[in-house]
C-alpha cells in the first residue's frame, strides 16, 4: 500500500515540477535540488551577510525612497520571475530586497520551520539603507511567500502595504515527506525557535494535482483555528491577487477567507484582484517569453489567461503601492 501511494504521489508531483510549483517536488525527497540563484545584475547588489542572502535593487535618486521586501514561493533561492518584478519595482522608485529564505546558501534546504526572524531581519536591514525612508515599508509575496508575507505583516509594526498573490489564509505543514505521508510533524514557519500552529495536509492528489490535499486540510480548520493567520492584526492596506483556475492550492477560496476575517474582525481594507482564466501564475511581472507562459499555465489557467492577468494586475499593484507608500516620479 505504501509503495503504491509513493508511486501515485511521485507521478503527480513530478508533473508539477515547474516554476513556483517546483518546490512541492521535494516534499517526497531527502533533499531538494539546488534552487536557482539569479545574479543581481548591473543595477543590483548581492547581499550575503548577517544571516541575509538576497539581491538588493536600490532605487535611483537622492530623495528618500519607500522600500519593498520581495518574497518568492516554494521554488526557493532567488528566482528570475521575482527578479523581474524587483527590477520593475526599482525602476518605479521602490528600493527592493529580493530575499531568499530557503534552499539558498546559509538557509534551510527544505521549507519547514523557517524562522520568521529571517524576514524581520531583512526588513530591519532595509530600513538602514541609504536613501530608504524607513517609515514607508511594503511587502510583496506570492504562493508560500504570500503565506509568509501575511504572517510578517500581521506581526510586524510599520508595514504600510502588502501585496500577496496566490495567498494562504492559514499556516500549513512544513513541506516534507514525513508531513505529507506520516503526519503533521513540522510547520512551515517558526518564531522564537518554536513552530507556529499549522494545518495538516489531508488526503491524496487526484487528476487536478495537489488541490484536494489542501481542500481537505481546510475542511478541518475548525479543529485547529490557531493555524489561521490573524489578518486583523495588520495595520496597513492589503491587496490580494488570485486565479480561479488555480491547480496547485485553493488560493481564491483562501483569499475569500482572508477578506471575510478582515471584515469581521476589524482588519485592513482589502483590494482583491481575481482572474477567471488564470492559475498559480496569476501574479508577477508581465511575461516576456513563451516558455514562462507555458510553464506557469501547467498550474492552472491558459497561457493567454495568465499573461492577461499579469498584464492587468501589475500596473494596478504598482499604483496601489504608490498610493499607500508615496513615490515620486522616476528620474528621467
Amino acid at each position: 500500500m505504501m509503495k503504491r501511494k509513493w508511486k501515485i504521489i511521485s507521478a503527480v508531483v513530478g508533473a508539477l515540477v515547474v516554476v513556483g510549483g517546483g518546490g512541492f517536488a521535494y516534499m517526497l525527497t531527502r533533499a531538494p535540488s539546488p534552487a536557482k540563484i539569479a545574479d543581481a545584475g548591473p543595477t543590483g547588489q548581492r547581499i550575503n551577510a548577517n544571516g541575509i542572502f538576497a539581491n538588493y535593487y536600490p532605487a535611483a535618486g537622492a530623495v528618500p525612497h519607500p522600500a519593498i521586501l520581495l518574497l518568492g514561493g516554494s521554488e526557493g533561492g532567488l528566482g528570475k520571475d521575482m527578479q523581474a518584478a524587483a527590477l520593475l519595482l526599482q525602476a518605479q522608485g521602490f528600493s527592493t530586497l529580493q530575499l531568499a529564505y530557503h534552499n539558498a546558501p546559509g538557509k534551510p534546504a527544505k521549507l519547514k520551520n523557517i524562522p520568521l526572524e529571517d524576514f524581520t531581519r531583512g526588513l530591519d536591514w532595509l530600513k538602514k539603507q541609504p536613501g530608504v525612508d524607513a517609515s514607508r515599508l511594503g511587502i510583496i509575496g506570492y504562493s508560500k511567500g504570500a503565506e509568509a508575507g501575511l504572517l510578517v505583516a500581521a506581526r510586524t509594526p510599520g508595514i504600510r502595504a502588502a501585496v500577496l498573490g496566490m495567498p494562504s489564509s492559514v499556516v500549513w505543514d512544513g513541506m516534507s515527506g514525513e508531513n505529507y505521508l506520516l503526519g503533521s510533524f513540522s510547520s512551515s514557519w517558526s518564531a522564537n525557535g518554536k513552530p507556529l500552529p499549522h494545518l495538516a495536509y489531508k488526503g491524496q492528489p487526484d487528476a487536478r494535482g495537489l488541490m484536494p490535499v489542501f481542500e481537505n486540510g481546510l475542511k478541518e480548520l475548525d479543529k485547529n483555528p490557531a493555524a489561521i493567520i490573524p489578518v486583523e492584526n495588520f495595520k496597513g492596506k492589503l491587496m490580494l491577487v488570485c486565479g480561479e483556475a488555480e491547480k496547485l492550492w485553493p488560493s481564491c477560496p483562501m483569499t475569500d477567507q482572508i477578506v471575510a476575517r478582515a471584515a469581521k474582525a476589524g482588519g485592513p481594507q482589502t483590494v482583491v484582484l481575481r482572474y477567471k482564466d488564470a492559475g498559480h501564475g496569476v501574479m508577477g511581472a508581465p511575461f516576456t517569453d513563451d516558455a514562462a507562459r507555458a510553464n506557469w499555465s501547467q498550474m492552472g489557467g491558459s497561457k493567454e489567461g495568465n499573461a492577461a492577468a499579469r498584464a492587468d494586475s501589475w500596473p494596478k499593484i504598482v499604483a496601489f503601492l504608490k498610493t499607500e507608500l508615496g513615490v515620486a516620479a522616476p528620474a528621467q
